[in-house]
């Protein structure tokens, strides 16, 4: 048998005596110069890292219901900001003023309109009176009526152009002044004094601020017995509601479930994106975090290398199948280590391989 053919059937024998039961594995023992050439090194697994039973991470948000924005109805030039982030404002508050040449072409054409549809309405009740005492014909009265109605029309148009551009009617000049459509708190300021813009640009985002909702990342065995309305505490803190929403779809990446819980004792102490960690009453989450480098992917097991002895015979390492709870970046939280235990966070690979019998004759 060649050294390729006993080189392949090695790594078969091996996925298959690591597949089978991994805890049955021997540990395996290692000098000082192997772990130095294969590049191990540990981490002590430990709550100082890692979340603490029965939490899980989150982040703030506001309710979609309770933000407002300010934009630019037309174009033109910010001429007066009155507010800053972090602004407390009143519904009906001027929060900007914008100058506008496309405003006094509404404001112009919103006034002639009107004059128009004044005089048309005019010319009709003396064409009325006219054809009641015979002096002129039906058509020429069918007629005014039909120039009176167009010009109502078109005075109504530009009137509702104008309540939606916030120009105010009947007068013509000044710049605009723009206004707060709820009462809260500026989150954002789009815009810099003296810049011009267009329509739609925002200008200022305002948001009521209570109640808060809390956007939590769960894994799916732990989100699975989970019911709307249960209540969510923020850890080290009073600040207390309860769930509203479990979703359905489970991210391909971190195999978590988006949780969606409502805040409102408490809630003007948080912040919209701060991160958090939240309790839920009656759930339970064990896990540990280890750095995700720690982790071994093999025939569909997720396997982490415990340092099981360090003596003058050498280091040993022993296999153990893991349940990954939940990942962000370079942190997974897992199931199935202890705390206090070594766990190799790098040189996983090398260790892997000799597990399988690799390299071996």
């Amino acid at each position: 048998m060649t050294a390729f053919h006993r080189l392949i059937l090695s790594l078969i024998l091996g996925s298959l005596l690591l597949s089978a039961t991994v805890g049955a594995v021997e540990p395996l023992s290692l000098q000082a110069s192997q772990i130095k050439s294969l590049g191990i090194e540990t981490v002590l697994v430990g709550h100082s890292s890692a979340l603490r039973a029965g939490t899980l991470p989150g982040r703030v948000l506001v309710p979609n219901e309770q933000m407002r924005v300010v934009a630019a109805p037309v174009s033109g030039m910010i001429e007066m900001l009155a507010v800053a982030p972090g602004s407390v404002v009143k519904k009906g508050q001027v929060v900007a003023h914008l100058a506008s040449p496309q405003a006094l072409e509404l404001q112009r054409d919103a006034l002639q309109s009107a004059s128009q549809a004044t005089l048309l309405q005019q010319n009709l009740k003396r064409d009325e009176l006219l054809f009641a005492e015979g002096l002129i014909a039906e058509s020429r009265l069918q007629a005014t009526r039909a120039a009176a109605s167009q010009a109502s029309a078109q005075a109504s148009e530009r009137r509702q152009g104008l309540a939606l551009s916030g120009v105010t009617p009947g007068k013509l000049g000044g710049p605009l002044a723009l206004t707060a459509a709820q009462d809260g708190v500026v989150l954002e300021q789009g815009v810099q004094l003296g810049q011009r813009v267009d329509a739609a640009t925002l200008i200022y985002r305002i948001a009521k601020l209570a109640p808060l909702w809390l956007e939590i990342q769960a894994p799916v065995d732990f989100a699975a017995p989970l019911k709307a309305g249960m209540a969510v505490k923020i850890a080290h803190s009073e600040v207390s509601g309860k769930l509203i929403s479990i979703g359905r779809n489970v991210d391909a990446t971190s195999q978590t479930v988006l949780l969606r819980a409502e805040v409102s004792k408490g809630a003007e102490t948080l912040r919209p994106g701060q991160v958090i960690e939240v309790e839920i009453a009656g759930a339970e989450n064990r896990g540990l975090a280890l750095p995700a480098s720690a982790l071994i992917r093999h025939d569909g097991k997720t396997l982490v290398f415990v340092q099981a002895a360090n003596n003058e015979q050498g280091t040993r390492f022993a296999a153990r199948e893991v349940r990954v709870l939940s990942q962000g970046g370079e942190r997974v939280i897992v199931d199935g280590v202890k705390e206090g235990e070594r766990v190799a966070s790098t040189g996983g690979s090398g260790l892997k391989a000799m597990l399988t019998g690799v390299g071996k004759e």
